[in-house]
């Protein structure tokens, strides 16, 4: 584990519960998904050695993504001691990521995948997570009334789904002014995690794309520096306003 993390690193806060399928889940400040029943830990999309992946084709990226991941990352598991931890796909930018990882960082990725089972979920730029990760890869998950997949599944099969890769965010007003961050998107039905990666941009959930996922509407769990906060749609502003 990360011996030694730094003290502005927020205290993880679990101050707001959501229902998915009758599931108590309670998001975390830094987009992250606790199942406190199960001692399940959820994340989403990664993207490790995003950063290095495009710098290998000249655009010249901070190289420290996949540190920050890490570090966020372990402080969680630090905090919740988690039995289980899905990583719901796109864990790994390409299939070469592990092999460009500083070798601190590979260590300290086994270290935290032999903390407990550790699911990595397979997603569209990790078909394959490389060999020497640790964990185990499944396509998809099944757990006590949840499923737990990469991409979003139609509609009318959505009950109980957890998933990733559409990188929800959401645009609210509030107190400051306009703020655009992360967000979980819900319905109750499923729920769709924000990027956990370092390096990773945001879609803003009044995207035609999140209609098919969410005919009847969501509501957006907003990340803030101590803890998560709900934005029903008439809050939710496109990002040209």
């Amino acid at each position: 584990m990360l011996s030694s993390l730094p003290p502005s690193e927020p205290v993880v806060s679990l101050r707001l519960r959501m229902e998915v399928a009758g599931v108590s889940l309670w998001p975390t400040a830094c987009g992250a998904l606790w199942r406190p029943d199960l001692r399940t830990l959820i994340v989403s999309d990664l993207h490790f050695e995003k950063g290095s992946f495009y710098a290998a084709r000249g655009e010249m990226l901070p190289p420290y993504d996949t540190r920050a991941t890490l570090r966020r990352l372990a402080r969680l598991v630090q905090f919740l001691h988690p039995e289980c931890v899905v990583a719901l796909g796109d864990s790994f930018h390409d299939g070469e990521a592990l092999l460009r990882m500083t070798e601190e960082d590979a260590v300290e990725l086994r270290s935290l995948t032999g903390t407990c089972d550790w699911i990595w979920i397979l997603g569209n730029h990790d078909r394959a997570p490389p060999s020497g990760a640790g964990g185990r890869a499944l396509e998809v998950l099944g757990q006590d009334g949840l499923t737990f997949r990469h991409e979003p599944s139609a509609a009318d099969r959505a009950y109980g789904e957890v998933c990733g890769h559409l990188h929800p965010c959401a645009r609210v007003a509030g107190r400051a002014g306009k703020v655009r961050t992360r967000c979980f998107a819900s319905d109750g039905r499923r729920i769709v995690l924000p990027a956990y990666g370092a390096l990773t941009g945001g879609l803003n959930v009044l995207d035609p794309a999140f209609r098919a996922v969410f005919p009847k509407g969501l509501v957006a769990a907003t990340l803030g520096r101590t803890g998560a906060y709900l934005a029903p749609m008439s809050q939710l502003l496109p990002d040209s306003r």
